[in-house]
This record gives structure tokens, sequence and C-alpha cells, in this order.
């Protein structure tokens, strides 16, 4: 199935995909875990370990936004603030930090920062505060996805099919949004479980099959021009329903 028949629109001139996020984080599995999630909601993310190799980094590309942890190999990542400002107006910068005293945040946003979030942090919360700074002066409003009978507000997780609004679970929204971005696309049931639910929830496979068919026909009854694969073992794929 070719991706052809999802559509991406981006009236602002860029694609989301396009968004670029430097995370700047020295811990290897934190940095993955970010990238991945930023990957998987649609980010394009590049992934530095120091203050002097995120200088270099924003010397040579454009970012939308950079995620920035304070204790780095090198030194405080606030020493970076003002450089960024300098040299990047435009740019959003979000501390993401075990620095979680009122006195850090305070000095976290008093040097510049647009916002500040505390290790461990909550992806859903994240993610929300991405699009959040994003949406601001200076950021870039990121297009819906349509396929089928289906538009997906990205910014603000609303659901339309055929122009009506669309109340879904939680759990529900959450599979529908990783389906729709990797449209055409089979999307491993081990990504899904790990995106849904967690590393640390104790979940059983079949609690996936019963979310799948609640989705599946949900989907079906609003006849939403679009159908859900399942490929045995490996994991799930939506495509547009060819009219």
């Amino acid at each position: 199935m070719s991706r052809s028949s999802c559509e991406f629109p981006a009236a602002t001139g860029l694609k989301e995909a396009e968004l670029k996020i430097l995370v700047v984080e020295d811990e290897p599995d934190v940095a993955r875990a970010i990238a991945r999630l930023l990957e998987r909601s649609g980010f394009t993310p590049d992934h530095v370990i120091s203050v002097d190799d995120a200088r270099a980094a924003i010397r040579v590309h454009s970012y939308d936004l950079i995620l920035l942890d304070r204790r780095l190999p090198d030194g405080d990542g606030l020493s970076l603030v003002s450089q960024l400002r300098r040299e990047q107006p435009g740019i959003r910068v979000m501390m993401l930090t075990a620095c979680d005293g009122k006195e850090a945040i305070v000095q976290g946003l008093d040097a510049g920062a647009d916002d500040y979030l505390t290790k461990p942090f909550d992806s859903d919360e994240l993610l929300a505060r991405i699009r959040a700074s994003l949406r601001r002066a200076g950021g870039v409003p990121t297009p819906p996805i349509n396929v089928g009978g289906i538009s997906y507000d990205v910014s603000l997780r609303d659901v339309a099919i055929h122009g009506k609004s669309v109340v879904l679970h939680g759990r529900e929204l959450m599979l529908l949004e990783i389906l729709l971005r990797n449209c055409g696309r089979m999307v491993p049931r081990a990504t899904i479980m790990e995106e849904i639910y967690g590393f640390d929830d104790d979940v059983q496979a079949s609690v996936l099959n019963s979310l799948i068919m609640r989705l599946r026909r949900r989907l079906e009854d609003q006849q939403a021009g679009v159908k859900i694969h399942m490929a045995r073992g490996v994991g799930y794929m939506l495509t547009k329903v060819d009219q």
C-alpha cells in the first residue's frame, strides 16, 4: 500500500515532519526515549550530549525548538540560552531537567527559557507543552492529518469525521494518532504497546486486540473511509479505503 493515499497537507508550507527539535541530553536511555517519542509524533529530532555539541549544532542547523538539560558533562545548559536567542531568535527553548527546586525553575525561566519541565516527566505532558510552545508567536502551527474522511488536529488532539467532531476515549485516541501518523506503514505491536501503555504497565497482549476492535468498530460505524489491517504477530496498519 502506497503512503500516497494518506494526505498530510501543510497550509503553512511545512510538513510536520519538517519541524526540527534539538535534544540536548547526556543520558543515553533518556535521549533514546525522547527521540522515539518525537519521531512517533511527527517531529524530526537531532541529539547531542553536551553544551559544546549543542553550540556546534545551532551554528549549522535551524531548529524550531530545543529540549535542554541543565546538568551536562561540560556545564550548565542554561549557558546556551543567550546564544540561542542571538543566533536563532524564533527558537523555542524548553528546559527538561532533574533540577526541580523552585529556585532552579525560576532561574531557568528568568534566563530566557520558554518552559521548564522536570524529570521524570509524562510523555503526554511533554508533547502537549511542545505543541503549546510551537503555537506561540515564532512557532510553526502543526497542520492536520487527513486520511479518508478523518481530519485529525494534531495540536488540539481533535478528531473530526466528515466534518463532525468525534469524541474518542483516551487510549482509542492515542491508538488512532499512532496509526494516522504512520498511515500506509505497518506499526509493530511492541511499538504500539510501548506508546500507549508505557514501559511499566503490566498489560496482556489481548488488551491491545480489544482496543483495536473497539476503534475499528467506531470508525466503521462513522463510515470514516479508512481500514485497519492486521498482520498476525507483527502489527497494524491504517489505510484509506478507495472509493
